[in-house]
Protein backbone atom coordinates (compact mmCIF):
# COMPACT_ATOMS: atom_id res chain seq x y z
CA UNK A 1 0.00 0.00 0.00
CA UNK A 2 1.28 3.54 -0.68
CA UNK A 3 2.00 5.91 2.09
CA UNK A 4 0.05 8.76 1.55
CA UNK A 5 1.65 11.84 3.64
CA UNK A 6 0.53 15.37 4.71
CA UNK A 7 2.81 17.64 6.04
CA UNK A 8 2.29 21.30 7.42
CA UNK A 9 3.79 24.09 9.13
CA UNK A 10 2.39 26.31 11.16
CA UNK A 11 3.22 29.63 13.01
CA UNK A 12 0.92 29.82 16.27
CA UNK A 13 1.82 33.20 16.89
CA UNK A 14 3.16 33.09 20.59
CA UNK A 15 0.52 30.42 21.79
CA UNK A 16 0.44 30.74 25.96
CA UNK A 17 -1.99 31.47 28.65
CA UNK A 18 -0.44 34.09 30.72
CA UNK A 19 -3.14 35.71 33.51
CA UNK A 20 -5.31 38.42 32.10
CA UNK A 21 -4.14 38.02 28.45
CA UNK A 22 -6.32 38.70 25.67
CA UNK A 23 -7.57 36.79 23.96
CA UNK A 24 -7.23 33.85 26.49
CA UNK A 25 -6.40 30.56 25.75
CA UNK A 26 -9.76 29.34 26.03
CA UNK A 27 -11.04 32.04 23.12
CA UNK A 28 -7.81 30.66 20.74
CA UNK A 29 -8.40 27.02 21.13
CA UNK A 30 -11.89 27.58 20.00
CA UNK A 31 -10.74 28.87 16.75
CA UNK A 32 -7.29 27.15 16.39
CA UNK A 33 -8.37 23.60 17.33
CA UNK A 34 -10.44 23.38 14.19
CA UNK A 35 -7.71 24.94 12.36
CA UNK A 36 -5.20 22.07 13.53
CA UNK A 37 -8.00 19.57 12.49
CA UNK A 38 -9.08 20.59 8.99
CA UNK A 39 -4.85 20.52 8.59
CA UNK A 40 -5.48 16.38 9.10
CA UNK A 41 -1.28 16.29 9.55
CA UNK A 42 0.72 13.57 9.59
CA UNK A 43 3.48 15.47 10.48
CA UNK A 44 2.85 19.40 11.72
CA UNK A 45 5.77 21.57 12.51
CA UNK A 46 5.06 24.36 14.69
CA UNK A 47 6.59 27.23 15.49
CA UNK A 48 6.55 30.20 18.57
CA UNK A 49 4.93 27.57 21.07
CA UNK A 50 5.54 29.27 24.52
CA UNK A 51 6.05 26.80 27.66
CA UNK A 52 4.05 27.30 31.06
CA UNK A 53 5.43 26.48 34.74
CA UNK A 54 3.42 25.13 37.57
CA UNK A 55 5.24 24.66 41.00
CA UNK A 56 8.04 22.45 40.96
CA UNK A 57 8.30 21.43 37.61
CA UNK A 58 10.18 22.10 34.60
CA UNK A 59 8.56 24.43 32.24
CA UNK A 60 6.53 22.62 29.82
CA UNK A 61 4.22 23.17 26.57
CA UNK A 62 0.85 23.03 28.72
CA UNK A 63 -0.72 25.73 26.43
CA UNK A 64 -0.36 23.21 23.55
CA UNK A 65 -1.07 20.07 25.75
CA UNK A 66 -4.89 21.80 26.19
CA UNK A 67 -5.05 22.77 22.13
CA UNK A 68 -4.29 19.44 20.78
CA UNK A 69 -6.72 17.37 23.73
CA UNK A 70 -9.40 15.36 22.17
CA UNK A 71 -7.40 15.68 19.02
CA UNK A 72 -5.56 13.15 16.69
CA UNK A 73 -2.74 15.03 17.64
CA UNK A 74 -2.28 14.61 21.43
CA UNK A 75 -1.39 10.96 20.89
CA UNK A 76 1.29 12.06 17.97
CA UNK A 77 4.90 11.66 18.87
CA UNK A 78 6.23 14.95 20.23
CA UNK A 79 9.69 16.79 20.19
CA UNK A 80 10.53 20.11 20.87
CA UNK A 81 13.16 22.79 21.23
CA UNK A 82 14.67 22.94 24.93
CA UNK A 83 16.76 24.66 27.14
CA UNK A 84 20.52 23.85 27.17
CA UNK A 85 20.84 22.09 29.96
CA UNK A 86 18.11 20.01 28.35
CA UNK A 87 15.35 19.95 31.47
CA UNK A 88 13.23 21.95 29.93
CA UNK A 89 11.21 24.04 26.87
CA UNK A 90 12.34 27.40 26.79
CA UNK A 91 9.47 30.06 27.68
CA UNK A 92 8.90 31.25 24.59
CA UNK A 93 8.92 30.54 20.90
CA UNK A 94 9.61 27.14 20.99
CA UNK A 95 9.86 25.00 17.75
CA UNK A 96 7.63 22.04 17.94
CA UNK A 97 7.31 18.80 15.70
CA UNK A 98 3.95 16.27 16.51
CA UNK A 99 4.56 12.99 14.08
CA UNK A 100 1.80 10.11 13.17
CA UNK A 101 5.19 8.65 12.68
CA UNK A 102 7.44 7.36 15.04
CA UNK A 103 10.42 9.91 15.44
CA UNK A 104 13.21 7.80 15.82
CA UNK A 105 16.03 10.34 16.62
CA UNK A 106 15.65 14.50 17.10
CA UNK A 107 18.64 17.12 17.77
CA UNK A 108 18.06 21.06 18.07
CA UNK A 109 21.30 23.16 16.16
CA UNK A 110 22.55 26.77 16.90
CA UNK A 111 26.15 27.77 16.22
CA UNK A 112 27.04 23.90 15.73
CA UNK A 113 27.25 24.11 12.20
CA UNK A 114 27.96 27.83 12.13
CA UNK A 115 29.95 29.60 14.41
CA UNK A 116 28.26 33.67 15.47
CA UNK A 117 29.99 35.96 13.24
CA UNK A 118 31.76 39.23 15.19
CA UNK A 119 30.66 42.38 14.15
CA UNK A 120 31.31 46.02 16.20
CA UNK A 121 28.65 48.63 16.28
CA UNK A 122 29.27 51.61 14.47
CA UNK A 123 25.94 53.82 15.96
CA UNK A 124 25.76 52.72 19.50
CA UNK A 125 26.21 54.88 22.82
CA UNK A 126 28.90 54.45 23.78
CA UNK A 127 30.67 53.42 20.78
CA UNK A 128 31.65 50.05 20.78
CA UNK A 129 35.60 49.77 21.12
CA UNK A 130 36.08 45.95 20.14
CA UNK A 131 33.47 43.09 18.06
CA UNK A 132 31.22 40.93 20.00
CA UNK A 133 29.81 37.93 18.83
CA UNK A 134 26.35 37.89 17.03
CA UNK A 135 24.16 35.10 18.32
CA UNK A 136 21.04 33.75 16.75
CA UNK A 137 18.11 33.72 19.28
CA UNK A 138 16.16 30.60 17.98
CA UNK A 139 18.13 26.97 17.22
CA UNK A 140 17.12 24.54 14.42
CA UNK A 141 15.39 21.46 14.82
CA UNK A 142 15.79 18.44 13.12
CA UNK A 143 14.22 15.20 13.21
CA UNK A 144 14.70 11.50 11.70
CA UNK A 145 11.08 9.86 11.29
CA UNK A 146 10.33 6.25 10.45
CA UNK A 147 8.25 5.85 7.57
CA UNK A 148 9.01 1.97 7.44
CA UNK A 149 11.42 -0.90 7.78
CA UNK A 150 13.42 0.83 5.05
CA UNK A 151 13.00 4.20 4.99
CA UNK A 152 12.98 7.86 6.80
CA UNK A 153 11.64 11.02 6.66
CA UNK A 154 14.45 14.21 7.15
CA UNK A 155 12.84 16.79 8.62
CA UNK A 156 13.87 20.04 9.84
CA UNK A 157 11.50 22.61 11.65
CA UNK A 158 13.03 26.65 11.80
CA UNK A 159 11.59 30.24 12.57
CA UNK A 160 14.02 32.65 11.04
CA UNK A 161 15.03 36.00 12.63
CA UNK A 162 12.39 38.31 12.44
CA UNK A 163 12.32 41.80 10.18
CA UNK A 164 12.62 43.65 13.68
CA UNK A 165 15.66 45.41 14.16
CA UNK A 166 17.77 44.26 16.83
CA UNK A 167 18.55 46.33 19.50
CA UNK A 168 21.24 48.65 19.38
CA UNK A 169 22.45 50.06 22.86
CA UNK A 170 21.15 54.13 23.63
CA UNK A 171 19.82 54.29 20.18
CA UNK A 172 16.06 54.08 20.91
CA UNK A 173 13.57 56.29 22.59
CA UNK A 174 11.25 53.54 24.13
CA UNK A 175 10.42 50.41 22.69
CA UNK A 176 8.67 51.71 19.39
CA UNK A 177 10.77 54.78 18.79
CA UNK A 178 14.26 55.10 17.22
CA UNK A 179 16.34 58.41 18.05
CA UNK A 180 18.07 58.01 14.73
CA UNK A 181 17.49 56.50 11.69
CA UNK A 182 20.98 55.30 11.26
CA UNK A 183 20.27 53.60 15.08
CA UNK A 184 17.28 51.92 13.64
CA UNK A 185 19.27 51.10 9.99
CA UNK A 186 22.01 49.03 11.93
CA UNK A 187 19.39 47.05 13.86
CA UNK A 188 17.70 45.82 10.65
CA UNK A 189 21.22 45.30 9.24
CA UNK A 190 21.82 43.23 12.35
CA UNK A 191 18.77 41.54 12.71
CA UNK A 192 18.94 40.59 8.19
CA UNK A 193 22.98 39.05 9.61
CA UNK A 194 20.96 36.95 12.18
CA UNK A 195 18.51 35.56 9.67
CA UNK A 196 20.68 34.58 6.74
CA UNK A 197 23.00 33.16 9.23
CA UNK A 198 20.78 31.09 10.75
CA UNK A 199 20.06 30.14 7.01
CA UNK A 200 23.65 29.54 6.34
CA UNK A 201 23.55 26.84 9.15
CA UNK A 202 20.11 25.13 8.05
CA UNK A 203 22.08 25.13 4.13
CA UNK A 204 25.20 23.48 6.18
CA UNK A 205 23.08 20.87 7.99
CA UNK A 206 21.27 20.20 4.64
CA UNK A 207 24.39 19.68 2.55
CA UNK A 208 25.40 16.87 5.51
CA UNK A 209 22.54 15.10 4.76
CA UNK A 210 23.07 14.97 1.82
CA UNK A 211 26.60 14.02 2.09
CA UNK A 212 25.22 10.95 3.93
CA UNK A 213 22.81 10.31 1.13
CA UNK A 214 21.92 12.00 -1.79
CA UNK A 215 18.39 10.78 -2.26
CA UNK A 216 17.43 11.55 1.03
CA UNK A 217 13.94 12.06 1.34
CA UNK A 218 14.57 15.92 2.95
CA UNK A 219 11.58 18.72 3.88
CA UNK A 220 12.41 22.07 5.42
CA UNK A 221 9.49 23.84 7.23
CA UNK A 222 8.94 26.85 9.00
CA UNK A 223 8.71 30.67 9.40
CA UNK A 224 11.54 31.90 7.54
CA UNK A 225 10.93 35.78 7.96
CA UNK A 226 11.54 36.12 4.06
CA UNK A 227 10.13 35.93 0.25
CA UNK A 228 11.17 33.41 -2.18
CA UNK A 229 13.43 36.19 -4.32
CA UNK A 230 15.32 37.19 -0.76
CA UNK A 231 19.02 35.63 0.14
CA UNK A 232 17.52 33.55 3.27
CA UNK A 233 15.42 31.55 1.12
CA UNK A 234 17.57 31.07 -1.36
CA UNK A 235 20.66 30.12 0.48
CA UNK A 236 18.27 27.31 2.15
CA UNK A 237 17.25 26.38 -1.76
CA UNK A 238 20.88 26.25 -3.22
CA UNK A 239 19.47 26.81 -6.88
CA UNK A 240 21.91 26.20 -9.82
CA UNK A 241 20.90 29.40 -11.38
CA UNK A 242 23.02 30.88 -7.87
CA UNK A 243 25.73 28.21 -7.70
CA UNK A 244 26.31 28.09 -11.08
CA UNK A 245 26.87 24.64 -10.82
CA UNK A 246 24.90 21.82 -12.25
CA UNK A 247 26.93 18.95 -10.68
CA UNK A 248 24.48 20.23 -7.07
CA UNK A 249 21.37 20.10 -9.26
CA UNK A 250 20.47 16.91 -6.79
CA UNK A 251 20.76 18.99 -3.66
CA UNK A 252 18.53 21.79 -4.89
CA UNK A 253 15.46 22.27 -2.54
CA UNK A 254 12.29 23.38 -3.99
CA UNK A 255 9.44 25.40 -2.73
CA UNK A 256 6.16 23.56 -2.67
CA UNK A 257 3.98 26.43 -2.76
CA UNK A 258 5.05 27.03 -6.63
CA UNK A 259 1.64 24.87 -7.77
CA UNK A 260 -0.29 26.73 -5.90
CA UNK A 261 -2.24 29.74 -8.31
CA UNK A 262 -0.14 33.16 -7.88
CA UNK A 263 -3.32 34.86 -6.60
CA UNK A 264 -3.93 32.78 -3.69
CA UNK A 265 0.29 32.10 -2.63
CA UNK A 266 0.43 34.07 0.82
CA UNK A 267 0.55 32.84 4.37
CA UNK A 268 0.76 36.44 5.81
CA UNK A 269 -1.09 39.61 4.85
CA UNK A 270 0.42 43.36 5.56
CA UNK A 271 -0.57 46.58 4.54
CA UNK A 272 -3.22 44.59 2.47
CA UNK A 273 -0.41 42.98 0.54
CA UNK A 274 -0.04 39.39 0.54
CA UNK A 275 3.39 38.13 1.65
CA UNK A 276 4.89 34.24 1.32
CA UNK A 277 7.19 34.04 4.43
CA UNK A 278 6.15 29.93 5.38
CA UNK A 279 7.59 27.77 3.61
CA UNK A 280 7.92 23.65 3.07
CA UNK A 281 10.78 23.15 1.01
CA UNK A 282 11.79 19.60 -0.24
CA UNK A 283 14.35 17.68 -1.55
CA UNK A 284 13.92 16.28 -5.45
CA UNK A 285 13.90 12.42 -4.53
CA UNK A 286 10.55 13.74 -2.19
CA UNK A 287 8.84 15.92 -5.07
CA UNK A 288 9.13 12.84 -6.97
CA UNK A 289 5.80 11.83 -4.84
CA UNK A 290 4.47 15.38 -4.56
CA UNK A 291 1.10 15.79 -5.05
CA UNK A 292 -0.04 19.08 -4.31
CA UNK A 293 0.03 22.07 -1.89
CA UNK A 294 -2.80 23.98 0.09
CA UNK A 295 -2.60 27.06 1.97
CA UNK A 296 -5.54 27.75 4.39
CA UNK A 297 -5.47 31.59 4.63
CA UNK A 298 -9.18 32.48 3.62
CA UNK A 299 -9.30 34.43 7.43
CA UNK A 300 -5.73 35.71 7.36
CA UNK A 301 -5.98 39.49 9.41
CA UNK A 302 -3.57 41.91 8.29
CA UNK A 303 -1.22 42.16 10.78
CA UNK A 304 -0.38 45.48 10.03
CA UNK A 305 -3.54 47.29 10.12
CA UNK A 306 -3.14 49.68 13.58
CA UNK A 307 -6.41 48.17 15.18
CA UNK A 308 -5.34 44.31 14.42
CA UNK A 309 -3.92 43.71 18.31
CA UNK A 310 -4.13 40.32 19.21
CA UNK A 311 -6.54 41.51 21.87
CA UNK A 312 -8.91 41.65 18.94
CA UNK A 313 -7.98 38.53 17.08
CA UNK A 314 -7.78 34.67 18.77
CA UNK A 315 -6.44 33.55 15.31
CA UNK A 316 -2.60 33.40 14.35
CA UNK A 317 -1.65 36.16 11.84
CA UNK A 318 -0.19 33.19 9.63
CA UNK A 319 -1.41 30.90 7.49
CA UNK A 320 -0.87 27.09 7.97
CA UNK A 321 1.09 25.31 5.07
CA UNK A 322 0.28 22.41 3.62
CA UNK A 323 2.29 19.71 1.19
CA UNK A 324 0.68 16.03 0.18
CA UNK A 325 3.07 13.05 -1.10
CA UNK A 326 2.08 9.39 -1.82
CA UNK A 327 5.25 7.28 -1.65
CA UNK A 328 5.14 4.23 -3.33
Amino acid sequence: MPIKLRVATFNLENLDDKPRQTPTLEERIAVMRPQLLRLNADILCLQEVNGQEETGQPRRLLSLERLVEGTPYAEYHTVSTMTADGTQVYDERNLVMLSRYEISEHYQYKHDHAPAPWYQKVTAEPQEVEAKEVKWERPIQHARVKLDQNRFFQVINLHLKSRLPSNIEGQKLNTFTWKTACGWAEGFFVSSMKRVGQALEVRMLIDKLFDEDEDALIVVCGDFNAESDEVPVEAIRGDVENTGNGKLSRRVLVPCEQTIPEPSRFSMLHIGQGRMIDYLLVSRSLLAYYTGSDIHNELLHDESIAFATDKKYPESDHAPVIAEFELP
